[in-house]
C-alpha cells in the first residue's frame, strides 16, 4: 500500500522511524515531538500491513538565487528494507516523486552514496560538481556566547535571527526551521554560537586550524569577516564555508569531494551548478 501522509499516522510514522535508524542510524522520533516535522517533509512510503518497506522523502526547500525566489526539491531518506529489495519498490516511488513535483518546483536533486551512483540517471539525474570555499582568517576578540538548545530562550534568539536567513549566502536556506531544527536538536546542538558583537547567530565548528562554519543568521549589517574573526579561537588560521559566500575578497574555491557523497541533479529542470561554482549549504542536506 501506498501512502503519503504519515506524519499523524503513529503506527506508520514509527515504522518509518524504525527503518531509518535501520538504514541511516537517523530518528525522526525528537523533531516530530517537538513540532518540527512540518509540511515541507514529505515521506512517500510503501506499507506492508503497518510496516514500512520502502521510502522516497520529498524536502520542500525555498532559497533564493540571482534575487529570484526559488523552490527546489530535496529527495532525500531514499531507504527500501533489507527484506524488501530487487522488487523495484524505489523504482515505482521515484517515478512517482517525480511525476507528481516536475511540474511543480523549479529544480529537484539529491545526494547519492556510492552504491547506487548507477541507479539515478535511469530516472533523468545527472552528476554535479559542487565547491566549496575558504578564507584566511585572523581571530579577534569579542563577546561569543554558546546557545543551549534544550533552553527556549536560546531557541527563540537562533528562531529570531533564522528570519533573517544567512544575508551572506548566494544559496540561502529560507523559511524551512524544521530542517535547521533537525540539525540543532541532534548533530550541530553543540555549535551554536550567538556573537553579541555583531547580533548574528553562528554555526561553527573548530576542526585544527579550521573553523568550518556552516551557517550565520544575522540582519546583514555587520561585516563578515567582523563575525567570522570574533567566532574564531586563538588557534583558528582557516575558515572553510559549510554555503557559498557572496563576493569575499581572497576567497578560494575547492572542489568538494565528501566521501560517499555525491550531488546528482534531475536534467529536466534548472541546474546552477552547470555554469556556477557553489554549494548546498550543509545544513540544506536532508
Amino acid at each position: 500500500m501506498f501512502d503519503d501522509n504519515i506524519r499523524e499516522n503513529r503506527k506508520v510514522r514509527q515504522s518509518f522511524d524504525k527503518l531509518a535508524q535501520k538504514t541511516f542510524g537517523l530518528s525522526f522520533k525528537n523533531w516530530y515531538q517537538n513540532d518540527y516535522w512540518t509540511e515541507k517533509y514529505i515521506p512517500y512510503v510503501l506499507i506492508d500491513g503497518e510496516r514500512v518497506v520502502s521510502n522516497v522523502s520529498v524536502n520542500i526547500i525555498d532559497t533564493v538565487w540571482k534575487n529570484e525566489k526559488k523552490q527546489y526539491i530535496q529527495l532525500g531518506t531514499i531507504m527500501t528494507d533489507s527484506e524488501y529489495r530487487g522488487k523495484g519498490l524505489s523504482r515505482l516511488l521515484m517515478e512517482k516523486v517525480l511525476e507528481e513535483w516536475k511540474d511543480k518546483c523549479d529544480a529537484i536533486y539529491l545526494f547519492a552514496n556510492d552504491t547506487v551512483l548507477d541507479f539515478y540517471p535511469k530516472f533523468g539525474f545527472v552528476k554535479a560538481h559542487e565547491y566549496q570555499y575558504q578564507i584566511s582568517i585572523t581571530p579577534k576578540k569579542g563577546v561569543v556566547r554558546k546557545l543551549d538548545m534544550s533552553c527556549t530562550i536560546d531557541r527563540e534568539l537562533l528562531f529570531e535571527k533564522y528570519k533573517n536567513s544567512n544575508p551572506f549566502s548566494v544559496l540561502p536556506m529560507v523559511d524551512n526551521v524544521g530542517l535547521l531544527m533537525f540539525y540543532c536538536l541532534q548533530f550541530m546542538k553543540e555549535y551554536v554560537y550567538y556573537v553579541e558583537d555583531c547580533d548574528a547567530v553562528v554555526i561553527a565548528m573548530q576542526d585544527n586550524e579550521n573553523l568550518i562554519c556552516f551557517d550565520i543568521f544575522c540582519d546583514g549589517e555587520s561585516d563578515i569577516n567582523d563575525i567570522l574573526a570574533i567566532t574564531a579561537s586563538d588557534d583558528i588560521t582557516n575558515v572553510v564555508f559549510g554555503f557559498s559566500p557572496k563576493e569575499i575578497i581572497n576567497c578560494r574555491p575547492t572542489l568538494l569531494q565528501e566521501d560517499d557523497t555525491t550531488l546528482f541533479v534531475f536534467s529536466s529542470k534548472e541546474n546552477i551548478f552547470v555554469d556556477n561554482k557553489l554549494m548546498f549549504p550543509l545544513l540544506s542536506h536532508a
